[in-house]
């Protein structure tokens, strides 16, 4: 297939650029290099080191012989660039990553709160209006997140894949619908994925855009087969409080011998993925769309659930690391149930890759080879939900001696 990865440049979207090509796939990336910029913003790097975007390619190239297109292009403010790309392209497939990921990002300053919004939202609107005027019938995949149903809402009864049926009571007796799933987000990131559900249903329905929307848990692990073929496709490894995800955070800060940051109880529970099935699930779900005039096809990209405290045990045994309890920054109940759903995915033929499966060990070896390149006063996290909500100073100053 014919395939465009929007936001191919980011820390899920490099790794299924990669994937998708080796795969067969004719594959271009369309990013602005935003996250990139962001990294100057909040004056902290990639853990591994990443090589600029061309360099990636041509890296690319020189070992498999395939190539990766490339266009720089802001999708939420350049349409009608965008409009051009997709009628020299004519796209079989599209993977929408365009959008700011990080829940924390989002709640820092109002400055960012308005970015994450301005983004996300004109960028999927941006894409659906476009792919209406051009008439280009391309399967769409959105890369979601579990956290548009909120955690704790549905207790212990299992989240359905992105559907709930309900019944209506009328004067003629009950009416039985299924509607999406109540939306409950727990940040201004989480609130734009909830919009673009909406967006989805309407030009599904509307226009008969073949939408499926993957509703994806925390991903961890760095590499996947093919960005470790070469050092200068490592993927990102963020550890910061901003965009690091929490068992990458722990498996870094247990290998510099920092305390596992548990924030809050730590009974928070979580979905998880591993990014090697994140990027097969991209190609099952480009693979299998749904049809025009269908709703959107919505997916639980998730693998497993995991308490955060039971995750900060598993790597503390494991590694000998203390673990710190620190306030919360976030407004979220202090533990939580969270069952989830992922049937499609597995009839699809999804093996999960699992915590039991050795690649904990991956992680703890690239922050140990990287650990030069860790600044110690970026591991806190600070991004507040609310005005005035208590923060944790740095628990080190300096990086401890290696043994």
């Amino acid at each position: 297939m014919r395939v465009l990865v929007l936001g191919g440049d980011g820390f899920c979207g490099w790794p299924t650029s990669l994937y998708l090509s080796d795969k067969g796939h004719d594959v271009t990336i369309l990013d602005n290099l935003s996250r990139r910029k962001i990294d100057i913003e909040l004056e902290v790097e990639s853990l591994t080191p990443i090589r600029p975007i061309g360099e990636r390619l041509r890296a690319w190239t020189e070992i498999t012989g395939r190539e990766i297109g490339f266009v720089n292009l802001d999708i939420a403010t350049e349409y009608d660039r965008l409009v051009d790309v997709l009628l020299e392209t004519r796209p079989d497939a599209i993977v929408h990553f365009a959008e700011q990921r990080a829940a924390p990002y989002s709640m820092r300053t109002s400055a960012t709160k308005r970015y994450t919004v301005d983004n996300n939202i004109r960028a999927t609107h941006n894409l659906l209006v476009a792919l209406v005027e051009t008439g280009v019938d391309a399967a769409l995949a959105h890369l979601g997140t579990m956290g548009v149903y909120g955690y704790g809402w549905s207790g212990s009864a299992p989240i359905p894949e992105g559907y709930l049926t309900v019944k209506v009571p009328t004067p003629d007796g009950e009416l039985e619908r299924e509607i999406l799933h109540p939306a409950n987000p727990g940040s201004v990131y989480h609130m734009t994925k909830t919009l673009d559900q909406l967006l989805f249903s309407f030009y599904a329905k509307n226009d008969g855009l073949r939408i499926t929307d993957l509703h994806q848990g925390i991903v961890w692990g760095t590499q996947t087969e093919q960005t470790a073929r070469d050092p200068r496709l490592i993927n990102r490894f963020d550890y910061d409080g901003d965009y690091g995800t929490v068992l990458n955070r722990f498996l870094m800060q247990a290998a510099i011998g920092h305390p596992l940051t548990v924030h809050g109880t730590g009974g928070q529970t979580r979905a998880f993925i591993n990014i090697r099935d994140t990027v097969r699930c991209i190609e099952l779900a480009i693979s299998n769309p749904p049809v025009a005039g269908e709703r959107p096809q919505v997916l639980n990209q998730v693998t497993e659930t995991h308490q955060v405290l039971d995750l900060a045990k598993l790597v503390a045994d494991i590694m000998g690391a203390d673990i710190a309890y620190l306030p919360n920054p976030r407004r979220e109940a202090d533990a939580n149930d969270l069952m989830v759903r992922n049937d499609q995915f597995l009839a699809l033929g999804l093996e999960p890759t699992t915590l039991s499966d050795g690649l904990l060990e991956e992680g703890t070896d690239i922050a140990r080879r990287y650990r030069d390149r860790i600044d110690p006063g970026k591991i806190i996290a600070r991004s507040v939900w609310r005005k005035g909500m208590e923060t944790a100073e740095d628990l080190i100053k300096e990086l401890p001696d290696e043994d």
